[in-house]
């Protein structure tokens, strides 16, 4: 098992939805010391039983033995209160709101003082917008990792132009001891990976949208030309809410070219509350 370097030994994870956990379970595989906090005690239950279901089957595949399980889980505690979130780094995996994610980050300056590293999770918001708000924009950094985060290998680590270059260098090295693989970003819409995969999800909805193909023959053309998952699949995965939202911030911050306008039947399913797995209907339905 890896362990922690010396620069960074305390991580908080502010947002106990599925990203959190996935990121809280990374660290603490890491060997860093973990406090996962969310506003919603029962949140916190349900990323506590969903990290040890999933380090249950690390266990069962031999990838752990019982003394590591049993560190893991010791190295991570759960908090509603924001004023126990003391550490080195925090990695941010609330809801997509640029308000939410700049003050967050202030309270938690005031908290930890001007050293402490933040990092944002967000899969499209501008690091320079969150950073123009923030008490020390220098210690800003984009950290975009994948949905499973335990299981994904891609991490985009993103660097505004107020970001200290060490900062970028040490999230390199986080990856690196988290086993992932780093790829440095620019700040711009989307980043690399949901900048290039706009056309996957939009261009199968607009087809599907005017009878051309039907979400299940989409999902299986693609997933037989050798992708992992269709991109209805995918979307439900990922969940409607939030792949909706990345498509809006694309489409508003490169100027609403027409190519990439965000699809009405992705929008009807959610105003339906039909958000993917996480509600157990979104293009496909769920037990």
């Amino acid at each position: 098992m890896p362990m922690a370097n010396n620069s960074i030994n305390q991580i908080i994870v502010c947002g106990a939805g599925t990203m959190g956990s996935g990121i809280a379970q990374l660290a603490a595989t890491a060997g860093f010391k973990v406090i996962q906090f969310d506003l919603s005690k029962e949140m916190l239950e349900k990323s506590g039983k969903s990290i040890e279901l999933s380090l249950q089957k690390f266990l069962a595949k031999g990838k752990l033995n019982e003394e590591e399980f049993n560190k893991i889980v010791t190295n991570i505690t759960y908090t509603t209160q924001l004023d126990t979130c003391k550490g080195d780094l925090v990695i941010e995996a609330i809801v997509e709101k640029k308000e939410a994610k700049i003050g967050l980050f202030n309270q938690l300056f005031a908290l930890n003082g001007p050293d402490l590293i933040v990092a944002t999770n967000t899969s499209s918001i501008s690091i320079d917008a969150i950073a123009s708000s923030i008490s020390f924009p220098a210690q800003l950094v984009g950290l975009h990792f994948f949905n499973p985060a335990p299981l994904m290998k891609l991490v985009e680590i993103i660097k505004g132009k107020a970001t200290n270059t060490m900062i970028v260098q040490q999230m390199v090295d986080l990856a690196l001891l988290m086993q992932k693989t780093p790829v440095i970003c620019k700040d711009a819409p989307g980043f690399i990976v949901n900048r290039v995969a706009r056309p996957y999800y939009l261009e199968a909805m607009y087809m599907v949208q005017k009878g051309i193909i039907t979400i299940e023959q989409a999902d299986a053309v693609l997933e037989a030309a050798g992708f992992k998952m269709g991109p209805f699949k995918l979307m439900d995965l990922i969940g409607l809410d939030i792949n909706y939202s990345v498509s809006s911030i694309v489409w508003e911050d490169l100027g609403k070219p027409e190519r990439l306008k965000p699809s009405e039947i992705q929008k009807a399913q959610i105003d339906q509350g039909a958000l993917g797995i996480k509600t157990k209907k979104g293009f496909y339905e769920y037990n």
